[in-house]
């Protein structure tokens, strides 16, 4: 596989400069904030490991493109633990959380 030419680079950054970035845990984050922080990060892995686009995904959960996306952008604010862990079993039935 070649490097991109410039033309090709310059539409790459294009795309990118449109993106909406990911969000941070901040630092006082509290351990339910973390708890979900950690289950948004299973999606993105999910999709790394298996080489999956979010929309593939989505459908896979049963849930909408943009809901998806909201996961794999850490957007914690927007989700409770419990649903997050619902979607999260949707992938792996035998998911484990450990309290410590």
């Amino acid at each position: 596989m070649a490097f991109p030419d410039k033309k090709e680079l310059s539409k790459i950054r294009k795309k990118l400069n449109k993106a909406k970035p990911s969000y941070a845990l901040p630092e006082n984050a509290t351990k339910a904030e973390e708890l979900k922080y950690a289950l948004c990060e299973k999606f993105v892995i999910f999709i790394l490991k298996n080489n999956i686009t979010q929309i593939e995904l989505a459908k896979r959960l049963d849930i909408g493109p943009a809901r998806l996306n909201e996961i794999v952008k850490y957007k914690i604010n927007l989700f409770t633990v419990d649903k997050l862990i619902d979607f999260a079993q949707r992938l792996d039935p035998n998911l484990q959380i450990k309290v410590a």
